[in-house]
């Protein structure tokens, strides 16, 4: 096999086009230096060099060593930054997954800029899915990070870190006797009729919110189910029901719906959870999560299941 060594003394004899001064400029004998070609000669079996009276030149094999030579050089100066820079998370990919209410979180979007303003040469890969599909995506290592509204509940060899916890707000349509109240109670929702998205869409949030309802003393009356949390606005919009939204999703068609924080009958949060796995070793990832931390005042709990 060739090596940069042979390959480099080579490149300077035709840049140099004279041995003396190739081997001053290598730093060795004239000897040494002719030898070494003389090997690599015999390694290639061909003759790759001529000597005329102006000079060395190189044969049409020669020539075209030669080319591929400065091309793998060149490349073999870049190897060593190009590995501190993987080993240090500074190029890569970084795959990122979220599901859809808590990717619209102006959190989110804000670690998203930092990160790649900080880190130019990391491409971020975003995927929305939901809970379950991002869990068995990293579990796989499809993805290096997710975003979910609910905590690892088991052992699956993945740990959560808490980000936060956001009020949760009811969404109604223009006109709804609801909106001229400045909270809503548990007594106000118990008749209404009430649209959520499906479970698989993002099952902590959806879990959650029919767990809060239950310890409020009332079960909601679902009469119709949309793909995603923003598509249950749209059902809102129309006037088809009610429904229950993350604080961030309040700006959502906010000409044609009202939104309203609940009063203390009812205690309902919608936390988000950064999930990655448990012996996660990937710079890019701890980069992330330190990134992440300087956003935060309070910085990130962390804890493995």
């Amino acid at each position: 096999m060739l090596d940069l060594h042979k390959l480099h003394a080579f490149v300077v004899v035709i840049e140099e086009r004279n041995i003396t001064h190739a081997a001053n400029r290598l730093f060795i004998q004239q000897p040494p230096l002719t030898r070494l070609l003389k090997k690599l000669e015999e390694e290639l079996g061909t003759q790759l060099l001529i000597r005329q009276p102006r000079g060395i030149e190189p044969t049409e094999a020669g020539l075209a060593l030669f080319k591929e030579a400065q091309f793998l050089l060149e490349h073999a100066r870049h190897i060593p930054k190009l590995v501190q820079d993987v080993s240090q998370g500074k190029t890569g990919q970084l795959n990122i997954g979220f599901t859809s209410s808590a990717g619209l979180h102006p959190l989110i979007s804000l670690v998203l800029r930092s990160y790649r303003e900080i880190y130019p040469k990391v491409q971020t890969k975003l995927e929305e899915a939901g809970s379950q599909k991002q869990l068995d995506r990293l579990i796989s290592e499809k993805l290096d990070i997710a975003f979910l509204r609910a905590p690892i509940s088991r052992d699956i060899g993945l740990k959560h870190h808490h980000i936060l916890d956001e009020p949760m707000m009811v969404a109604l349509p223009i006109g709804h006797p609801l909106t001229q109240k400045e909270k809503i109670s548990s007594n106000d929702l118990s008749n209404e009729n009430f649209v959520l998205y499906r479970r698989s869409s993002g099952q902590g949030l959806y879990d959650n919110i029919l767990y809060s309802c239950y310890q409020a003393g009332f079960s909601p009356r679902i009469i119709q189910e949309a793909p995603r949390p923003t598509a249950t606005l749209n059902l809102v919009a129309a006037g088809i029901g009610i429904t229950i939204v993350p604080a961030s999703m309040h700006n959502f068609w906010e000409h044609e719906i009202v939104y309203r924080d609940f009063d203390d009958s009812i205690k309902m949060n919608a936390p988000i959870y950064l999930i990655t796995r448990e012996n996660e070793s990937s710079a890019k990832v701890s980069n992330f999560i330190e990134l992440l931390q300087k956003l935060l005042p309070n910085g990130l709990s962390v804890k493995a299941k």
